[in-house]
């Protein structure tokens, strides 16, 4: 006959533990503004490809380990901080032909669905809402690194992820397709465990 208590202790014990390790295998990370980036590049009458990016930009990537399904991301990319690193284009990116930052001062990447392509490799499935329209995106993303930062001295994660959009889809069509209606975007960040 089998003592019910004796079992009992050790059975608390480990769904104790179990427990635990299924909360940690979740977790929540804060993107890390001052290392975070977002360039985005458009070829220019076919002589050039200049560049242009944004900064401020925040975010939480929720990482669930166990089921990468479960995980997603958030973005939220401040339009007045867009930099093409000529004043009179950022100036023009800002006004109503291209972002309108005065009427949509922000723009925004929702997660869908997130699926793992082997090794550190994912397709981040979403929504990317720029002047109030809002299109499917995906993103290439790569993951460089988890552990602890050096720094922080907290968990941190690492991605890399690019993707191509219209920007015809996004009301932003001036000069297409002689400037081209593809735009290709970078984005690489590090985030922080909140």
């Amino acid at each position: 006959m089998i003592n019910a208590k004796k079992l009992a202790a050790p059975l608390a014990i480990g769904f104790g533990l179990l427990a635990g390790f299924a909360q940690a295998a979740t977790q929540t990370y804060a993107m890390d503004p001052a290392h975070t980036s977002v360039v985005f590049s458009w070829n220019h009458f076919g002589f050039s490809n200049p560049t242009a990016d944004f900064s401020d930009v925040t975010g939480n990537i929720h990482l669930d380990d166990a089921d990468i399904a479960r995980s997603t991301v958030d973005v939220s990319i401040p339009i007045a901080t867009v930099d093409t690193h000529v004043k009179a284009l950022t100036d023009e990116f800002k006004g109503k032909d291209y972002f309108d930052q005065a009427a949509y001062p922000q723009a925004t990447f929702r997660s869908t669905k997130i699926v793992s392509e082997g090794g550190n490799k994912y397709k981040v499935y979403g929504e990317l809402k720029i002047k109030n329209i809002t299109k499917p995106v995906i993103l290439d993303a790569v993951l460089n690194k988890k552990g602890e930062h050096p720094m922080e001295k907290k968990q941190a994660v690492g991605f890399n992820a690019t993707t191509t959009i219209k920007r015809s889809d996004f009301a932003m069509d001036k000069y297409a397709p002689m400037v081209s209606d593809a735009v290709a975007i970078s984005i690489s960040t590090e985030a922080l465990v909140k």
